[in-house]
């Protein structure tokens, strides 16, 4: 008898016309991608995305800011903190993937190739934009939760606050931060961000 190899299956390709498509989270996370947009799966739909406004990415330069010189303060504290397509966030109950503006992972990740599908970040960060509204505040909460993400921070300049989502008995507690007041945790010793000065890069000249 004559054993034929296993064909190998073509990758998918999407793009900004996919928007809305639904699709497995096993299926979207090897796709190939049109360049130039962002991509997510939620609750199994393609979402894409336009790259964010030059506001946007201000705001997470001074978040970067903030952290990169707790980390260099505190070489220890932090194991990996990275942008965006930096990290990959696996949420098989909702079919999503996601991929948060900031994430920081305090512990080192397991000892497997791929480390997404099991590497949870201790705390993910998304800045919002008008069009990532809805996701941040609707669908991203359930997914992080879901994931075992320990704190969730929503920093909002067209609110001009900051929503630090931290667990309490297996459900999220919501405070709201205003500038000038400063967020502490203690996932972080010794460190207040200063959602001041995120809000006021949103206005950069």
């Amino acid at each position: 008898m004559v054993r034929l190899a296993p064909t190998k299956r073509k990758k998918a390709r999407i793009g900004p016309d996919d928007d809305g498509r639904r699709m497995s989270l096993a299926d979207f996370e090897h796709v190939d991608v049109q360049e130039g947009y962002l991509y997510e799966l939620g609750r199994g739909v393609i979402q894409v995305s336009n790259v964010p406004a030059l506001k946007h990415g201000l705001q997470v330069r001074e978040l970067r800011h903030q952290i990169s010189a707790y980390e260099q303060a505190n070489p220890e504290a932090i194991y990996f903190s990275g942008e965006g397509g930096d990290a990959k966030l696996l949420i098989s109950a909702t079919e999503s993937e996601r991929h948060p503006d900031f994430a920081i992972y305090l512990s080192a990740p397991p000892d497997v190739k791929d480390v997404w599908p099991l590497w949870v970040p201790d705390i993910a960060i998304e800045v919002v934009s008008e069009s990532s509204a809805k996701r941040d505040y609707e669908e991203k909460p359930e997914d992080y939760h879901r994931l075992g993400v320990r704190e969730y921070w929503i920093i909002d300049a067209m609110k001009e606050h900051m929503t630090a989502n931290v667990r309490l008995r297996g459900q999220w507690k919501p405070q709201i931060v205003k500038p000038p007041a400063k967020y502490s945790t203690p996932l972080l010793p010794g460190f207040s961000l200063n959602v001041k000065k995120i809000v006021a890069a949103a206005r950069r000249k």
